[in-house]
C-alpha cells in the first residue's frame, strides 16, 4: 500500500503520499484542490514518519475522481477550518502506547503529544453537537455527580483523567464516549483462505469527517509488553476494532434497533457494559478465540450489536448477533461446507440486505477466491465503492497469527478495483 504521512514543525506542511508542491508553496492534491496555512493541530513533539510497506496503494481513477470529488472539497475545506493542511491521498494514524500499569486517570496523557488539546475541544464539540440530544446532557448530570458508582473502573479514572488533561467538563468526556457507541455504518469481514489462514477486515463509518484527524492506533503495554492493540479516536476509552496477538481479532458493527440513547441511559442505571468496554476487556481476558466468543457472546451490555471474531486456527472466525441480555444467533465459519468468509455490514445475516454493501463485498470476495486472501487483497475488498463509501473514516486489516501485519489507514480515497 506505501502509504505515508508525516508531521512537521508548526508552519510546515502535512503531505500525505500522492500529493505535490505547487508553485504556490502549497500542496495541491489528485482532485486539484489546494490549501495553504500556517499551522496545524498536532503537537510539535511529534517529528515521525509512520509507513505501511510491502501493499500496493488504491489508485485514483477519472471516473473515481469524479464520484468524490465533492466529497472531498468539502473534506478539505472541514480541515481548514481546523487549520490543517492537507491533500487527497489516505494516510495511516498515528501510534500511542497506554500503559495498563499506569493509574487509569494517568493514562492518556501520551495523546497530548500528539494533539492539541484546543483542537480535541473542538472536536469533540463538534461530534457532541451533532449526535447528542439536548436532552441526554440533563439526563447525565446524576451521573457524573456520582460517577464510580455508575461507571466501572478503570473507565471512570479515565474518563476523569482526560477531563483533566483537556480541561473539559466530565459531562462533555461522558457525552462523548456514549456518542461513539453509535458507529453508524460498518462492514466487516472474516475470511479462511486455502491454506487455513484467517484474516479479519473491517471498514468503519461514521458521518463526521473531522474523526479522520482524531484517529489513532493504540498500543496497550502491560509489563512493558504489548498486550493488545486497536484503532479507535483520541477522547474515546472504548474500541470497536483490535487484535490479541496470536490469540483472535475483533470488530463490532452497530446494530440498529431501538432508541439508542434510551438504551445507553437505562443501561448506565442498569451498570451493563458499553459494546465497546467489552471489546476492550475481552482483549485483555480473553485466553484464546472460544473464550472470546464466550465473552462477547454472554456479557449483558447496553444495546445491540454485532460482534465479528476471527482466531489463529482454521474455522475460528465468528459473527455474534447480540440482544442486551445475550446472543440472537451465532454463525460460525464452515469452510467444510463452502463457507469461509463471513461478511456483516448492520443487518441481520438472515435476512435480506437493505442495501448493497453486503452483497458487493460477497461478489468482491468470490471474484478474489480462497487462493488468494491476504491482507492486501482483502483491503482491497473492503476499497470498492459501496463497501467504501463517503463516510468511511478507516480500514483495518488483521490477522492475529501475523500480529505484526496489522494495518489501518484512515480513508480519503476508495480505490474501486480488485
Amino acid at each position: 500500500m506505501n502509504v505515508k504521512f508525516e508531521l512537521r514543525a508548526p508552519g510546515a506542511k502535512v503531505c500525505v503520499d500522492g500529493c505535490r508542491r505547487s508553485s504556490s508553496g502549497g500542496f495541491r492534491s489528485a482532485l486539484g484542490a489546494e490549501l495553504q496555512s500556517s499551522h496545524y493541530y498536532f503537537k510539535t513533539e511529534v517529528r515521525e514518519r509512520w509507513e505501511l510497506s510491502g501493499e500496493q496503494r488504491p489508485a485514483d481513477t477519472a471516473a473515481h475522481s469524479a464520484q468524490f470529488r465533492g466529497l472531498a472539497m468539502n473534506t478539505l475545506l472541514l480541515w481548514a477550518v481546523f487549520g490543517v493542511s492537507v491533500c487527497g491521498g489516505s494516510f495511516t494514524p498515528p501510534a500511542v502506547k497506554i500503559s495498563l500499569d499506569e493509574p487509569a486517570e494517568q493514562r492518556w496523557a501520551p495523546l497530548l503529544k500528539i494533539f492539541d488539546k484546543d483542537f480535541l475541544k473542538k472536536a469533540a464539540a463538534e461530534v457532541i453537537d451533532t449526535t447528542v440530544p439536548k436532552w441526554v446532557h440533563y439526563a447525565i448530570k446524576p451521573v457524573v455527580k456520582a460517577l464510580e458508582k455508575y461507571v466501572p473502573q478503570p473507565y471512570a479514572g479515565e474518563i476523569m483523567g482526560m477531563a483533566s488533561f483537556y480541561q473539559s467538563d466530565i459531562s462533555d468526556i461522558i457525552l462523548l464516549n456514549f456518542a461513539y457507541e453509535v458507529s453508524a455504518f460498518c462492514t466487516s469481514i472474516v475470511a479462511q483462505n486455502s491454506n487455513g489462514n484467517i484474516y479479519h477486515g473491517r471498514n468503519l463509518d461514521y458521518p463526521h469527517e473531522v474523526l479522520k484527524n482524531l484517529t489513532i492506533d493504540i498500543l496497550f503495554i502491560k509489563n512493558g509488553q504489548v498486550v493488545y492493540r486497536g484503532t479507535s479516536f483520541a477522547g474515546y476509552v472504548g474500541l470497536w476494532t483490535g487484535q490479541s496477538a496470536n490469540k483472535f481479532t475483533v470488530t463490532g458493527n452497530e446494530r440498529n434497533k431501538g432508541h439508542w440513547w434510551e438504551n445507553v441511559i437505562s443501561a448506565v442505571l442498569l451498570k451493563s457494559s458499553p459494546v465497546s468496554w467489552l471489546v476492550r476487556e475481552t482483549l485483555e481476558q480473553a485466553v484464546d478465540f472460544q473464550d472470546a466468543v464466550t465473552r462477547l457472546a454472554k456479557v449483558p451490555i447496553i444495546t445491540d450489536v454485532y460482534y465479528i471474531v476471527g482466531g489463529v486456527h482454521p474455522r475460528e472466525g465468528a459473527v455474534i448477533t447480540r440482544d442486551r441480555s445475550g446472543p440472537a444467533d451465532i454463525w460460525p465459519l464452515d469452510w467444510a461446507m463452502g463457507q469461509w468468509y463471513l461478511v456483516e455490514t448492520n443487518f441481520d445475516h438472515w435476512l435480506p440486505s437493505p442495501d448493497r454493501r453486503r452483497n458487493v463485498a460477497m461478489k468482491a470476495l468470490n471474484t478474489t477466491g480462497q487462493n488468494n486472501i491476504n491482507t492486501r487483497s482483502l483491503y482491497q475488498v473492503l476499497s470498492v465503492v459501496p463497501v467504501c463509501n463517503g463516510i468511511t473514516i478507516y480500514t483495518t486489516v488483521m490477522r492475529a497469527a501475523a500480529p505484526e501485519e496489522y494495518r489501518t489507514v484512515v480513508r480519503e480515497t476508495c480505490d474501486d478495483s480488485i
